[in-house]
């Protein structure tokens, strides 16, 4: 008896096996269909710009997760590729406000353009039924990603 309770742990664990392998593929096939020389990390904070609005470098830290320190580089070479503008916080002098520049925001529209170019020409060769799956599973999957 035992050992049938260990299955549904064992199929667990080799589906947590399997899908983060075939999720870092996606992306990472994902990241190969990208047109700019920034690195991940910066895309992904100018993405969390875009979506929570201006932010403190502190703010922005928490949501990429990572430290203050790490993302105050990240921000610096944004600066100067033209991509994020830094303002004075209205109520704190210690701090400042990073927002998405008009350049940072047509660099993300180009970016996402092409990506989903390429994910909506492959999901055109799945069966509806597969796609169907797919669209079931986003929440899914979004809910482990916020976990």
């Amino acid at each position: 008896m035992p050992a049938e309770a260990d299955r549904p742990a064992r199929a667990d664990s080799a589906l947590a096996s399997t899908l983060a392998v075939s999720v870092m593929r996606l992306a990472r096939r994902l990241r190969q269909e990208r047109d700019t020389d920034l690195t991940a990390t910066q895309l992904s904070a100018l993405g969390s710009i875009r979506r929570h609005g201006p932010l403190t470098i502190g703010a922005l830290a928490a949501h990429e997760r990572v430290q203050p320190p790490s993302m105050t580089r990240t921000v610096s070479c944004l600066l100067e590729l033209g991509m994020v503008t830094r303002a004075a916080h209205p109520t704190d002098g210690r701090q400042v406000i990073v927002e998405l520049s008009d350049d940072g925001l047509a660099l993300l529209e180009t970016e996402r353009r092409r990506r989903d170019a390429w994910l909506s020409h492959r999901l055109r060769e799945l069966e509806a039924e597969d796609r169907e799956v797919l669209r079931r599973a986003v929440p899914l999957l979004e809910g482990l990603a916020q976990a």
